[in-house]
Order: structure tokens, then sequence, then C-alpha cells
């Protein structure tokens, strides 16, 4: 794992988060974009090295809709950058830990998978590569 790549945040107004975010970072995002394949729009912001992912749901019955209907807003996933997504994949499924979604393509032109949050101390994971 090179470093913390971001942290997904569900959010039920993204246009209201959005603002939130720009006064607490100081910075506009610096991209809105759907990803189609996993029901959301999200929103990017800068954050040092890192990023903050704003997620929304655009279908009532997505995994960010269903999250808040049973968690209400907020943190969703911390996200780490790999260098080769199929390898730590392979790596870290060897110590026991299960991928339940991915390799797949991602928002923000990265390729993704997220680590059961079982086996995470209750914590999605998601690895990114690109």
């Amino acid at each position: 794992m090179k470093k913390l790549e971001h942290l997904g945040i569900a959010v039920e107004d993204l246009a209201a988060a959005e603002k939130i975010f720009t006064d607490v970072l100081g910075v506009a995002p610096y991209k809105r974009e759907e990803v189609e394949s996993e029901g959301v729009i999200t929103s990017f912001f800068e954050a040092g090295d890192s990023k903050v992912e704003l997620l929304q749901s655009i279908t009532p019955d997505g995994p960010i809709a269903r999250h808040i209907e049973r968690r209400g807003p907020g943190l969703h996933h911390v996200a780490f950058s790999v260098d080769d997504l199929s390898a730590e994949i392979a790596n870290l499924e060897a110590k026991g830990y299960r991928c339940i979604s991915g390799p797949k393509d991602g928002a923000d032109g990265k390729r993704i998978a997220f680590l059961h949050p079982s086996d995470t101390a209750k914590v999605l994971v998601e690895l990114c590569e690109g």
C-alpha cells in the first residue's frame, strides 16, 4: 500500500455537503463524476496528499442509499492506493481477507476493489490502482 488515497463519505444532499467541505477544506471540489455501475454521483476534494470523496446515491436502492438507510450519512469507506490491484488482492486473500467487490472500474479513473468489513475491524476498505 502506498498511501491513504481518500475517505469516502455518504451524503444525502451532495450540494449541501460540497458547501460544507468547501468551507472546511478551503478549496472547491475538483470534479464531479457519475459512476453508473455503483449508482452514485461523486464529488472529489483534494485534502493535502489525500482526497475526500462525497457519494450521493442516484438510485433509491443503490449501495449508498442502503448505507444511509441503515447507518445514516457519514463515513462510508477508507481507500488506500496500491501499485498492482490484482497482486494486492491475491496477497490479502492469501492472508484470509475477503474481496467483496472488484476489481472493477471506479471513480476518478481508478480500478478498485473492496474488502469485507468483517475482516477489517468493521471498516469498509477500498483498494485503488491508477
